[in-house]
């Protein structure tokens, strides 16, 4: 009996360890860092916490979506903000959007509707605090109106568990990640480290809110293509992110492929030619704990997928320029990135 219990000892032991160094592996652990970019980046600051940030293809205006994360996890939340910044300008400087807003605006993921009628709309996903304690998610649309924001609805629902990012597909309607099907605990945490497919992407139109794409590994940034015909979804723990066929008629979706990232992929932005940025997290066992301790760096990481798949990393950093990155809009030759927690995003020159 001995003999069998030490053996079942033995198995669970090994069956943990090589969980183990999976996990870490996947995070990147045992990665090896070496930066290069071909270009130049200078950063700028204002935004705390700039997670995302999109431009509209006509104005150059770029919209930075920035929430004070560290300030919110200590009890101290101040207003989030979407500031504005003119990459036509010749010395651009960040605009705050919103600033008559309080600490119940704490946004994350946004998308810019560019309408062909000449209405454009900014959506928002927003996770409002209440006093100390966070309140109900939302999803927050304003009218873009002389690149000024002026509000126009709130949209809360309780399928909005872990909503992360959208993407608008007209000035009503939109798809939003939910990163996890469990809110924050226990239950989220296990799903977090076993990689299990309980999250959803939950679209919005007329009737609401409903599931449009179930059984997903955190799924975080999402976008579509330009001709709104391919919708893309990035997984983070997944390390890939996911086309899927769709029909704007009728919205419907066809998953068609997947494609490996070998990173942990956040936000997602289109360029002029269809290609793909993705934000990324080489290791993301550091982000967390960046965010705990600002002196502890957290890489960072942009690349580039083609509409074929082609995946090539275009800005590699070890923390000490930018820490966190999620995302890499570009516009011409600028490529802006941001982060999770720290004051400032970057401004580059590609070449």
């Amino acid at each position: 009996m001995r003999r069998l219990i030490g053996i079942l000892a033995v198995i669970v032991v090994l069956g943990v360890s090589v969980w183990a160094l999976r996990l870490f592996w996947l995070a990147g652990a045992f990665r090896r860092i070496q930066p290069h970019f071909a270009g130049s980046c200078h950063l700028v600051r204002g935004p705390v916490g700039p997670e995302d940030i999109t431009i509209h293809p006509r104005t150059g205006i770029a919209y930075v979506s920035a929430s004070d994360r560290r300030a919110v996890m200590a009890g101290k939340a101040v207003p989030g903000a979407i500031w504005s910044y003119d990459l036509n300008a010749a010395d651009p400087v960040p605009v705050n959007l919103t600033p008559k807003t309080d600490v119940r605006f704490q946004p994350h993921g946004i998308s810019l509707w560019v309408g062909p009628d000449g209405r454009d709309a900014l959506f928002a996903v927003n996770h409002p605090v209440d006093g100390d304690t966070p309140a109900r998610n939302a999803v927050e649309i304003f009218d873009v109106i002389d690149n000024g924001l002026v509000h126009r609805a709130t949209l809360t629902d309780p399928l909005l568990v872990m909503p992360n990012d959208l993407v608008a597909v007209g000035i009503d309607r939109f798809y939003v990640t939910n990163t996890h099907g469990h809110p924050p605990g226990a239950l989220q945490t296990i799903e977090t480290y076993l990689q299990l497919a309980d999250a959803q992407v939950i679209f919005y139109g007329p009737g609401g809110f409903r599931p449009a794409i179930t059984d997903l590994v955190f799924p975080n940034g999402i976008n579509v293509s330009p001709d709104g015909r391919t919708l893309y979804v990035a997984s983070t723990t997944g390390r890939s992110v996911r086309f899927y066929d769709r029909d704007p008629a009728t919205e419907t979706l066809r998953f068609r492929q997947e494609i490996g990232l070998g990173s942990g992929a956040d936000n997602i932005e289109i360029d002029e030619h269809g290609n793909l940025w993705i934000g990324a997290h080489p290791k993301l066992l550091r982000v967390e704990a960046h965010g705990k301790d600002p002196k502890t760096l957290s890489p960072s990481q942009v690349l580039r997928v083609t509409p074929d798949g082609a995946v090539e990393e275009v800005y590699l950093d070890d923390g000490n320029q930018i820490s966190t990155s999620t995302v890499g809009a570009v516009h011409g030759n600028r490529l802006l990135i941001g982060n999770v927690f720290d004051d400032g995003f970057l401004d580059c020159q590609l070449q």
